[in-house]
């Protein structure tokens, strides 16, 4: 009881002073409730009796049970975390999570969209008012690397369309301006030009419902998988492939990694690097296709 009564302050805290995303909430919420199922196993009822070797075991047996790499340094993230926030409170005297590793997670690259295919994708048909706001949608995410919390929460207040600028706030609250070009201004145009058609009298929403209300994140995935059938194109399309896609093709453009990290709204330059293997990948193959001496003959 007490162990959950310390969690839900921790809770309050990343909700109300971290500002975190309800996503981010969730995951830190599900990680958290799996270690507190684990100190019950184990009869722990005092955080400070935990030590190091606790959380190695609580990490093996997530690791048993199929949980990857990746999501195990999540988990740690999360309990280092809620343990710096109780050590803050003078709840706990140490940080048991503190050196605590996770297993190496292969580093899988993103999935990107090639030119060919987002001007594919982006030639939407019809001029109905849904096809006016996806191809809006569409080209604000992928012309601007939005994340998909960052557009469905985008209000009109946050459009400068003067200057073709969007005042986006992204993880942790952190706000950023991020330019569109012509071809997101013109569809941006039309779709404003219908959208109180279906749009509630007070709604705020760049983007919203038949029903006039802020467009859902769920309908948002399944407008673009609509979309990519109806395109023709033979892939999955899901919201952050039009993200890496932006920062791919930025990068592989302009070569600046940093300008890359400030438009992604990126904390760390670490999270932006892997987007140089992608752009090496492509270099790759150029080189493969292009140098004679790289080219495979056929020497029978």
């Amino acid at each position: 009881m007490v162990l959950q009564q310390q969690v839900s302050r921790f809770y309050q805290y990343l909700e109300a002073e971290k500002q975190y995303s309800e996503h981010t909430l969730k995951n830190y919420r599900r990680d958290i409730t799996a270690f507190l199922s684990f100190c019950d196993d184990q009869s722990i009822a005092d955080f400070n009796t935990l030590d190091s070797a606790h959380i190695r075991q609580f990490v093996a047996n997530r690791h048993r049970q199929g949980l990857g790499g990746r999501s195990i340094q999540r988990l740690l993230s999360a309990l280092r975390s809620l343990f710096h926030f109780l050590n803050k409170q003078r709840l706990l005297t140490h940080n048991p999570a503190k050196g605590v590793r996770a297993p190496k997670a292969a580093r899988k690259l993103p999935e990107v969209l090639s030119v060919a295919q987002l001007e594919q994708l982006l030639e939407l048909p019809g001029d109905d008012i849904l096809s006016l706001r996806d191809k809006a949608m569409m080209e604000l995410m992928y012309g601007c690397g939005l994340r998909l919390t960052e557009l469905v929460s985008l209000d009109l207040s946050q459009l400068d369309q003067q200057q073709q600028l969007l005042n986006v706030t992204g993880k942790g609250n952190k706000q950023r301006y991020l330019p569109y070009g012509a071809k997101a201004r013109r569809s941006l145009i039309d779709w404003l030009a219908v959208r109180a058609q279906i749009s509630a009298t007070a709604e705020t929403a760049v983007f919203v419902s038949r029903r006039g209300s802020r467009l859902k994140q769920s309908s948002v995935q399944q407008r673009l998988k609509k979309w990519a059938i109806t395109q023709g194109l033979d892939v999955e399309l899901y919201p952050h492939k039009l993200r890496h896609s932006f920062a791919s093709h930025i990068l592989e453009s302009s070569g600046d990694i940093r300008a890359v990290q400030e438009l992604l709204g990126h904390e760390n330059l670490s999270t932006t690097q892997i987007y140089t293997h992608l752009d090496f990948q492509h270099l790759a193959k150029v080189y493969d296709q292009a140098h004679p001496r790289a080219r495979k003959k056929n020497n029978k």
